[in-house]
């Protein structure tokens, strides 16, 4: 479980708890990001990546993300299970918006 939505200041802490952010290296003003760190809370982690994963597969089953997203940018050039640990990262980001906000997600449907 997760603790209270006020003790993230920002999306990245969220990510960061879960284990989801890279380390940070940075040294004069320069900002070097590392490994995932996978430090974090374990079953919230992996609930984000199966989830990514099943995007991931749903769209391949689909014939491939539209042309020019985010995602079929990603799947070209990284490994799959790289590419879903980052948009686990930018999942639980949202989530963490939801959170704050007391919003409900939308799905936006193609036009």
């Amino acid at each position: 479980m997760a603790p209270p939505r006020e003790s993230f200041r920002k999306g990245r802490d969220f990510a960061a708890w879960t284990g989801l952010t890279p380390k940070q290296h940075s040294t004069g003003g320069k900002t070097r990001l590392g490994r995932t760190s996978k430090m974090g809370q374990k079953d919230i982690r992996r609930l984000l990546i199966l989830g990514a994963m099943s995007v991931i597969q749903s769209v391949e089953r689909k014939g491939g993300a539209p042309d020019g997203s985010w995602l079929d940018h990603m799947l070209k050039r990284k490994p799959k299970l790289l590419v879903a640990v980052t948009l686990a990262n930018k999942m639980a980001r949202m989530a963490w918006a939801l959170m704050k906000n007391d919003d409900v997600y939308r799905v936006q449907l193609a036009a």
